[in-house]
Parts: structure tokens; C-alpha cells; sequence
């Protein structure tokens, strides 16, 4: 039976994957904080060790009890925008940790390194994005995500270590973290609707994105160290139809039966238009759920009913406050 290291796997896509690779036979430990996951995400075949990426010991020691087949690396804090504010706390949880990670997977010769990356390597004006658009990333969470992707392959080339590497983007569903209000804009909309408040749109809302729904994203990712084509490829991993911020606010107010009521701040620094194409990962790993949106949001819709409004604590952290969003600075 193999067996897989799952990183944030308390959390809200890594949940997911653990789930699939417990189905596809495999003996599966959780490794989380739960800075945003819960421990009722984890599935109940799996080990659950709480603890940090950035916790050296802790890693060794787990490496070193464990033979890990596969490390499947979905811990991040994975806020574009907040990116910006948090510089050092974002590359040393997000860049440093993933190197903690691959360090020990070099020494103990785990088999397949497979890491969640971020269509936000391309940046800005690079559509539709493909894998053989040149990255150039725009944020500093971007940027971590970019310089993982380099290591691996710097870390393949030296050692050995074979990896795959997945750029999802807007992914949504359950389980996800209602209360971030730094990320997840559809989270974020569905828990300022069940808190009776008004949905707070950055810009003038023609921003556009595609948006994910989990059951088209984590089944790709456990099942690609079964696929021998994937060694060390680079995919993305997502839905084709892009739509508007405005457009995702009525789907979801209409999930919900309500009316949208809309709240407009000033804009942010961010990507306009952002999808990317997804032919590579059809070829070499199969079809994902092809979920619509509508579909997806209500499936959602249901859990959040279920799971209820969550608090939106601030971020305690920033390190400039010069620019930041006044909404992010709310009470």
C-alpha cells in the first residue's frame, strides 16, 4: 500500500485530495496547523499530525517514521491580493516551508513530489494562459509559488526527484473557509449572505476569472502519481468558462434566493482577466467532473446552509499598511 504525506490536508482542497487518495488505496497522514483548516476536514482513514511546514524537527521526524511513496504539498497561505502586505510571512510559509519539504523528500527518496501552484506564475495579459506561457508573476505569492516550481525542477535535475506540478485556479466547493475574508471570493460572498451583509466587490466587477469547482481539481491531483506521462510535467487545472465578478455575484445571491445586494470598494492591485486552458491535463490524466458553475454554486450553497456564518477575523500580521483595502482593515 503506498503511502502519502498530505500538507494542509485539514484544509479545504487538500481534504479533498486525501479523500481520493484513501479511495485509490493509499495509506494517507495529514500534516496541518489549522491556521485554515479544521480537524473535521480530515477524512477518517487518514493520520492527522498537527504541526508547521516551517517545524524542521517535526518534518524529520516524520519522514524518518514514514516511508512516504508520494508528498502531495497543498499547505499555503494562498492570498494574492494580501500578498502584497504580508511580504515575509508569505515566502517563508509559502517558498521556506515547501523547501523544508523537498529537502527531506531528496533525503529519503520519496518517489513523487506533487505540488499545488497557482495560475498566478503567468501575471497579467497572457490569455488564454497555457502551460508554455512564460511565467510573470505579479504578486509575492506568485512569485513563491514560481520559485517552488524552479526548485523542483533544479532539485530534479540534481537529485532525481521527480515531481508534478498543478496550477488550479479560483477553485470553490465545500468545505472551504467561509471566514476568510482575505480570499475565496465565492466563500466570501456566500458568508457576508448568510451574515445578512451586502457583497463587497473590489473595482467596478468586469474582472474576470474561471471558477473551479474541488470535484473538478483534487481527483486529477491524487491521481497523477498513477500516470507515468505526468513525471515531472507542469498542469494546469481548472474550468474554461471565464465569467465577471458581477456575474459570479448574481449566481450566487440567485443560489441562495436572493436578491444581490452589491457593495463596491475601491480597486486593488490585481489581474484583470485571468483563465487559462486545460488540453495537457485532458490528454495525460483524463476529464475532470466538468461541473458548471450554477451546478457547482448551489452544491456549495447547500453545505454553507448547513455549516453556517463564520467570523472574518483580520490578519494580525500586516507588514505594510501603506495601500491596504479598507475593508481589510475593518474591525
Amino acid at each position: 500500500m503506498p503511502e502519502s504525506l498530505v500538507t494542509g490536508g485539514a484544509g479545504f482542497i487538500g481534504s479533498h485530495v486525501a479523500d481520493e487518495l484513501l479511495a485509490r488505496g493509499h495509506s494517507v497522514v495529514v500534516l496541518d496547523d489549522l491556521s485554515g483548516g479544521v480537524r473535521g476536514n480530515v477524512p477518517a482513514g487518514a493520520r492527522f499530525v498537527a504541526g508547521s511546514i516551517l517545524d524542521e524537527s517535526l518534518l524529520a521526524r516524520l519522514f524518518a517514521e514514514h516511508r512516504f511513496d508520494s508528498v502531495f504539498h497543498l499547505a499555503a497561505y494562498a492570498a494574492e491580493g494580501l500578498s502584497h502586505f504580508i511580504r515575509r510571512f508569505n515566502y517563508e510559509n509559502n517558498l521556506i516551508g515547501s523547501v523544508n519539504l523537498i529537502n527531506l523528500a531528496v533525503r529519503h527518496e520519496v518517489r513523487r513530489f506533487v505540488f499545488t501552484s497557482s495560475i498566478a506564475v503567468y501575471g497579467r495579459n497572457q490569455l488564454p494562459m497555457t502551460e508554455e506561457t512564460p511565467p510573470r508573476p505579479e504578486d509575492p505569492y506568485g512569485i513563491a509559488k514560481h520559485a517552488v516550481e524552479l526548485d523542483l525542477a533544479a532539485a530534479h535535475e540534481t537529485f532525481g526527484l521527480d515531481y508534478v506540478i498543478f496550477r488550479p485556479h479560483n477553485v470553490y466547493g465545500e468545505r472551504q473557509n467561509l471566514g476568510d475574508r482575505y480570499r475565496n471570493v465565492i466563500g466570501i460572498f456566500m458568508n457576508r449572505i448568510l451574515r445578512g451583509e451586502p457583497l463587497t466587490i473590489f473595482g467596478d466587477g468586469t474582472q474576470t476569472r474561471a471558477f473551479t469547482h474541488v470535484a473538478d481539481v483534487a481527483p486529477l491531483i491524487a491521481r497523477a502519481v498513477d500516470v507515468e506521462t505526468a513525471r515531472n510535467q507542469v498542469f494546469n487545472v481548472g474550468a474554461d468558462r471565464p465569467c465577471s465578478v458581477n456575474e459570479l455575484a448574481r449566481v450566487v445571491a440567485a443560489a441562495f434566493g436572493v436578491e444581490p445586494r452589491l457593495r463596491y470598494e475601491p480597486a486593488r492591485r490585481e489581474v484583470q482577466h485571468a483563465w487559462a486552458t486545460h488540453d495537457k491535463a485532458r490528454h495525460l490524466l483524463g476529464e475532470g467532473s466538468g461541473i458548471p458553475l450554477e451546478e457547482g454554486v448551489r452544491r456549495m450553497a447547500a453545505w454553507a446552509r448547513t455549516a453556517g456564518s463564520r467570523a472574518t477575523p483580520r490578519f494580525t500580521a500586516i507588514e505594510i499598511d501603506r495601500g491596504l483595502p479598507p475593508v481589510w482593515r475593518e474591525g
